[in-house]
């Protein structure tokens, strides 16, 4: 950003520039946190799958998956998926920082959204309402999962938040 930047420019980029780096932080815990410690959220993701503290509803229970094969590469695939946005957000808070602000913006885009599938297409309504998550007291990542997709799509507005009247990089 040249010397002629308005102000609110530089404050959109430094925005930007932490809230990517933030959320790329969070998720690389996220992941490291599943692989370093497997076996804890693997329970979670075996009993919502399984949907065994639900409320044992006929109408519902035929969703179940109960293979513990299909229920770990369930648990993988969340992992791999977590590692690779983490990557991506970490690659986009570079280029942040390297005042690349178009691909910086498109970069941190796809992370973002890599990351409201997952918590908002994967957990909120595929966890929660096709696998009764919002029914176990004990395994409702619901909250848990609100939460990221709230940081992430906060975090994808001001990504998205024009620069300045003139200084809008024309690549975008």
């Amino acid at each position: 950003m040249s010397t002629n930047t308005p102000p609110n420019a530089r404050a959109v980029h430094v925005t930007a520039t932490l809230l990517t780096a933030s959320v790329a932080l969070y998720i690389a815990l996220v992941a490291f946190g599943n692989i370093t410690d497997f076996g804890t959220n693997q329970a979670f993701v075996q009993h919502v799958l399984a949907m065994d503290t639900t409320f044992k509803d006929d109408d519902l229970m035929w969703r179940a998956i109960t293979n513990t094969g299909v229920q770990n590469a369930a648990y993988v695939l969340i992992i791999v998926w977590e590692t690779l946005a983490a990557l991506v957000l970490i690659y986009g808070t570079w280029l942040w920082i390297r005042r690349d602000l178009a691909r910086a913006r498109s970069v941190s885009t796809y992370g973002l959204l890599m990351l409201l599938l997952l918590f908002g297409a994967g957990f909120i309504a595929i966890g929660g309402e096709w696998f009764s998550m919002w029914q176990s007291k004990t395994w409702n990542g619901l909250d848990a999962a609100l939460r990221v997709f709230v940081f992430a799509g906060v975090s994808l507005l001001v990504v998205q938040l024009p620069f300045g009247r003139s200084t809008e990089p024309a690549d975008d």
